[in-house]
């Protein structure tokens, strides 16, 4: 007991002025940070609605994973995230308990639906990406019109190979005999290096081909993935550390507020002057 009183300052004024100063600092930290996150939400809400009504052909491709495309990953992320920094700097400003709590148990579940989300996908890496190119094949052979309007199936097509320099999902020969032509070995026009009309139907002797680009798409979006995980790693530390400094922080304050109602240390302290 005499060893833990060697600790404290002799003067109570003093500590009483350390410790509001403390909760102070804290407060006003995690408020704006929060405030900054609220911001952020927003921003990603307004990215996600923009790919929503600017890309939304996208979802054509693979109607059945529609609910994981960007647009509905950023909307889902920035609602939940709005929600999350709501909680956070209106517990710290008007120092609820309830808010805080909440902040708190609304970090853990996202942390824990994080970490639950990116196990699955890594357990079933290889059945999802089977199940991917299984529906973007069916969607090739079934689905595409040689209709060139905005946001159809043939126009997300001629952009994913103009942008990633790639034919069909796994080599040009996927647009062989389709729908849309059932009897000729062709592909689109934007499988060509250099577009012209009617470069992606074969001549007499077969020379188009070598017009054509030979890989195709699915391997080239992956190869620019895996050149982008640097971004990916260095985001996922942000989130990490944004998470783990509002879980310390608001459990920080939910006991601070919690002492300073039930003890004298902190009753003369009038927050309104903070």
């Amino acid at each position: 007991m005499k060893r833990y009183q060697s600790f404290r300052s002799k003067d109570p004024m003093k500590d009483r002025i350390m410790g509001r100063t403390g909760y102070t600092c804290i407060r006003h930290v995690f408020c704006s940070l929060n405030v900054l996150i609220w911001l952020c939400a927003c921003g990603i809400l307004g990215a996600g609605l923009w790919l929503r009504l600017a890309y939304s052909g996208y979802a054509t491709l693979v109607p059945q994973y529609s609910f994981v495309s960007a647009d509905s990953l950023l909307l889902a992320a920035g609602c939940v995230t709005f929600v999350i920094a709501f909680f956070g700097c209106c517990g710290a400003w008007f120092q609820s308990r309830c808010m805080l709590i909440t902040y708190f148990s609304l970090v853990i579940l996202m942390f824990l639906a994080e970490f639950m989300l990116g196990t699955l996908a890594f357990v079933f890496r290889e059945h999802l990406a089977r199940s991917l190119k299984a529906e973007l094949l069916y969607g090739i052979e079934k689905h595409y019109n040689i209709t060139r309007e905005p946001g159809t199936l043939s126009a997300m097509w001629d952009h994913i190979h103009t942008e990633f320099h790639c034919c069909g999902v796994r080599d040009y020969t996927d647009w062989f005999q389709i729908e849309a032509w059932p009897e000729e070995d062709r592909v689109p026009d934007s499988c060509c290096m250099q577009r012209e009309r009617y470069c992606g139907r074969l001549d007499s002797e077969g020379r188009n081909k070598e017009l054509w680009y030979k890989e195709g798409c699915a391997t080239a979006i992956q190869m620019w993935l895996i050149t982008r995980l640097h971004i990916v790693g260095t985001v996922g530390l942000v989130v990490a550390f944004l998470q783990l400094f509002g879980q310390v922080a608001s459990m920080i304050l939910f006991c601070t507020v919690k002492h300073k109602r039930s003890s004298h240390t902190y009753k003369s302290y009038d927050t309104t002057n903070t």
